[in-house]
């Protein structure tokens, strides 16, 4: 795992050239506090969110919102973009089958990748999932975990995949099986110690946050954020 660079190394840098932020997926849970932090945050002048419904409660003066099928992404017209973030996700339940989930969770994210980069996007951060692997036996965590590999084929100057496990905030839609597992999570939050301490439940505004602060840091390559690293990102 790829330690985060100083943060407040490249501060003075980032506003001083002030960038756009692309983000894909703002009305879910992670997303919602990720475009909080965005429009919070002046060193980006612009701020897209692109999703397949408007959010009529957030406005603000640098935000723009697209609102389209997300399957229709590639023909989106964007301005220069600077760092895309990427909050979509949803549960095989949810998609209905396996195929409906992984358009969800690998072709429009990876959609949107290819088609920011015609845009010069230098930098893409993910929410993925602790245990993301392309060679899981799970088809959930092998899908993530392609996804990972898919983006670091590409020409981005820097990926960034945060991995949380269970995440905790208050949802828009009810998912009673992951309300049942934060639940007996929180009782046994003693044994989130040594190896099991990514499996540790994490709150979704801290992810969201946590990307921002990632994106400003400017590093390069590919980093990977568990929960340690997501608390520390956190608090810087």
């Amino acid at each position: 795992m790829k330690n985060s660079p100083s943060i407040k190394e490249n501060v003075d840098q980032t506003k001083v050239t002030p960038r756009t932020a692309l983000l894909v997926g703002a009305s879910g849970l992670v997303g919602g506090f990720c475009l909080q932090a965005l429009l919070e945050t002046p060193a980006y002048e612009s701020v897209i969110s692109v999703a397949r419904r408007a959010l009529p409660d957030v406005t603000h003066p640098r935000l723009e919102q697209k609102v389209l099928p997300l399957e229709t992404f590639d023909s989106l017209e964007l301005p220069p973009v600077q760092d895309v973030f990427c909050a979509l996700g949803t549960t095989i339940r949810e998609a209905g089958s396996q195929q409906a989930f992984r358009q969800v969770d690998y072709e429009l994210p990876l959609a949107a990748a290819e088609h920011a980069i015609k845009f010069g996007a230098e930098q893409f951060i993910l929410v993925s999932s602790v245990g993301a692997d392309s060679k899981s036996g799970n088809f959930y965590l092998r899908t993530k975990g392609e996804l990972e590999d898919a983006l670091k084929s590409l020409p981005f100057k820097a990926v960034h995949f945060f991995r949380p496990s269970l995440l905790l905030g208050a949802r828009r839609e009810s998912r009673p099986l992951e309300s049942m597992a934060i639940a007996a999570a929180r009782l046994l939050q003693f044994l989130f110690v040594g190896p099991f301490r990514r499996y540790h439940p994490v709150h979704a505004m801290t992810v969201g946050r946590a990307m921002i602060s990632a994106a400003r840091a400017n590093g390069s390559g590919c980093s990977i954020y568990e929960y340690d690293g997501i608390l520390q990102l956190h608090i810087e």
